[in-house]
């Protein structure tokens, strides 16, 4: 019942429906903390794309050219600079070009 706090209608004092929106919800919450991965990594595979095409390369490409040059940035952190920092990003784009 604690954790039914703050739920409304009968799932806050019935125990039965009250157990099931519990279990319910812990189904929710451990499928999603997986599914969050998922989606940041989507969010910042865009955020790449979308910087570098305003420079002329493909995500695909971009990501290809960076590994043959051996420059070892993570997703976040590129995805951070092409929002943020779009000139440290062009010169990242520049390098690899």
């Amino acid at each position: 019942m604690k954790l039914a706090k703050g739920y409304f209608g009968r799932r806050k004092n019935v125990w039965t429906v009250a157990k099931n929106a519990v279990e319910k919800a812990l189904l929710y919450s451990y499928r999603d903390r997986r599914n969050k991965k998922r989606n940041f990594r989507a969010l910042w595979i865009t955020r790449i794309n979308a910087g570098a095409r305003q420079h002329g390369l493909s995500y695909s490409q971009f990501m290809g050219a960076l590994k043959k040059n051996q420059i070892d940035l993570n997703r976040k952190v590129l995805a951070d600079l092409a929002m943020n920092e779009p000139e440290a990003f062009k010169a990242i784009v520049e390098k690899v070009k």
